[in-house]
């Protein structure tokens, strides 16, 4: 059957597919969550979700440096990838071998149309509905905080944060915070120097667990930089996986929004 992906490609993948690679922690643990055990051969080392997977699935290398030769070895009829987290030139070589459907993902709605397009391509369509319903339920909740002037740090050493154009951005906004940083078009994730971030005076501080491990330690310093902010340890995963860990974010966000007007 033609498939069309994220990027507007038309892809030929077979209904359903029996030889599943999945190049995205987001989509691997979504592909879990489908009931599709069987079908997937090969994952990244960075799918961490779930344990069982990470434990037992062949690693494929990781997001940026795939094995190409053990993906050729394993002959897939599908492999799933996502245009920001995988390498490009990788994922092209990969198109003139295998059907590749690539994901593209910047908010909510890119999410929940993810999510239903991978079960229909993989025979889930049902449940990947329901899920994808759930989800649209679950984040209808009470938005209880008002453009809360907001900086969200991803990495240290150099400062990184990041623009509007991306899927963090569009969850801190569901929250009701403001990111300082939105406005940055010289990249979608900035470099921050430690004068800017000061310059911003960000009423919240959001210190990422990944892909930095910000931790106790890093509070005490941001700390000193902006005395007035309150800074608070985030997890990273509630704000950047989009797959069907977004169940889950609601939930998180709420009791976020809770120690930040406490």
């Amino acid at each position: 059957m033609i498939f069309k992906d994220q990027i507007g490609r038309s892809i030929s993948i077979p209904c359903p597919p029996k030889r599943i690679i999945s190049a995205v922690p987001s989509q691997t643990e979504l592909l879990f969550d489908l009931g599709l055990n069987e079908e997937v051969m090969a994952i990244t080392k960075f799918c961490i979700h779930p344990n069982e997977w990470f434990r037992n699935k062949k690693r494929i290398g990781g997001t940026k440096n795939l094995n190409l030769d053990e993906i050729r070895a394993l002959n897939p009829d599908l492999i799933i990838a996502n245009q920001e987290e995988n390498d490009e030139t990788q994922i092209k070589a990969l198109c003139k071998e295998f059907p590749v459907w690539i994901s593209n993902i910047k908010t909510l709605d890119d999410a929940l149309d993810m999510i239903i397009n991978v079960g229909e391509l993989t025979g889930r369509n049902e449940k990947s509905l329901e899920l994808a319903q759930q989800i649209k339920k679950e984040f209808e909740f009470p938005i209880l905080l008002k453009n809360t002037r907001t900086a969200y740090l991803i990495w240290n050493d150099p400062m990184m944060s990041m623009n509007d154009d991306t899927f963090i951005h569009n969850m801190i906004m569901r929250c009701g915070f403001e990111n300082v940083f939105a406005h940055r078009k010289d990249s979608r994730y900035p470099e921050i120097s430690e004068e800017e971030l000061q310059h911003e005076q960000p009423e919240v501080l959001l210190l990422s667990s990944e892909p930095f491990p910000f931790n106790e330690k890093h509070i005490t310093h941001f700390r000193k930089l902006l005395p007035q902010s309150k800074i608070i340890l985030a997890d990273g995963e509630m704000f950047s996986w989009y797959g069907s860990r977004l169940v889950q974010a609601p939930n998180y966000f709420r009791q976020l929004i809770g120690q930040v007007i406490s």
